[in-house]
């Protein structure tokens, strides 16, 4: 299994981060794929494919830790691009929610 659980929506409060610019206070690490719940269930082969897919947005993935559990909010094309590849780990920004 690539990720720890296949999800569908976002179970975690909003926390209020939409823009680009609004994630880059979160600085980026290492996360296992493994440890990973997603928040889509579905891919957009073009995002997958494209030269080109973080030109306009973060050169990182957007990740969400909620109670232990860490969701991977954006950046599905990313974490499957790395599964591809064989690679273990994906560099993301990990924001921490509290209760």
């Amino acid at each position: 299994m690539i990720f720890r659980s296949v999800g569908e929506g976002r179970p975690y409060p909003d926390h209020g981060r939409t823009r680009t610019r609004d994630w880059s206070e979160v600085p980026p690490r290492q996360v296992r794929l493994e440890h990973l719940v997603t928040t889509r269930r579905t891919l957009d082969l073009d995002a997958l494919l494209a030269e080109d897919s973080t030109f306009y947005g973060d050169l990182f993935a957007h990740v969400v830790e909620w109670r232990g559990v860490m969701y991977l909010e954006d950046g599905l094309h990313r974490a499957v691009r790395a599964a591809l590849h064989q690679r273990p780990t994906l560099h993301a920004r990990v924001l921490v929610l509290e209760d």
